[in-house]
């Protein structure tokens, strides 16, 4: 059975009555982790592409950059995200059930949530129903304000961003601590760890902004110091 279809089996389930929880304890170990994973952002990301009203093209397709779906497959997909996207409702129970699932120790929660922020600036506006749902989604999530605030960062670009809040640091830290950060955010992002976490492949690519920001971050930051 393919993973779609297996995601597809799972939401049926869902639709036939079987609890939320339910159908997540059967997730909870490799490799059904990464079809957990997978319907947290299926689910998470059409609920949040919904939060502003509406549904667009380009949040669709930035859906898809996430996850690649097989031609033969698109009908499951299509199956799942028309599902969880019908209303903003019920996305609480869903980002609880996942939290409590994923351990944020090595940083599933906010590949996560940086899939979301991905997917929210896919139509180049970011709405204060969006910044709403993002918050109660990270909040669920434990991720603390600073935590927030250093993705929205990346994704939003409202403003020029601040290297410190890209690395999730004070202004008064030292040269080392913001090199000990940069590399701590550069090894949690490395494909062979996110692979270990128990993600798909696709949500690997979710850490190409990552890095190209704590990157650029760094180098302000040395370069300031020089």
């Amino acid at each position: 059975m393919s993973v779609w279809s297996r995601i597809a089996e799972a939401i049926a389930a869902l639709r036939a009555g079987e609890s939320l929880a339910e159908v997540f304890d059967r997730l909870r170990s490799p490799p059904e982790r990464s079809i957990a994973f997978t319907i947290a952002v299926i689910a998470l990301g059409a609920k949040m592409a919904k939060a502003d009203g509406q549904v667009t093209r380009d949040e669709v397709t930035a859906f898809r950059e996430i996850f690649h779906i097989p031609r033969e497959e698109e009908a499951n997909a299509a199956r799942v995200f028309n599902l969880a996207r019908q209303d903003v409702a019920g996305f609480e129970e869903y980002a609880r059930r996942i939290a409590r699932m994923f351990d944020n120790t090595e940083g599933t929660l906010t590949d996560l949530i940086e899939g979301l922020f991905h997917i929210a600036m896919a139509d180049g506006e970011y709405h204060p129903a969006e910044d709403d749902f993002l918050n109660r989604v990270a909040e669920i999530f434990g991720l603390n304000e600073r935590d927030f605030k250093s993705i929205r960062t990346r994704f939003v670009p409202d403003a020029e961003p601040d290297p410190y809040d890209v690395l999730g640091l004070e202004h008064t830290a030292t040269l080392d601590q913001a090199r000990e950060a940069w590399r701590r955010l550069v090894r949690e992002s490395h494909p062979d760890r996110m692979m270990a976490r128990g993600l798909p492949e696709e949500a690997i690519r979710m850490a190409e902004k990552r890095l190209i920001a704590v990157n650029r971050a760094w180098e302000e930051i040395s370069e300031s110091a020089a």
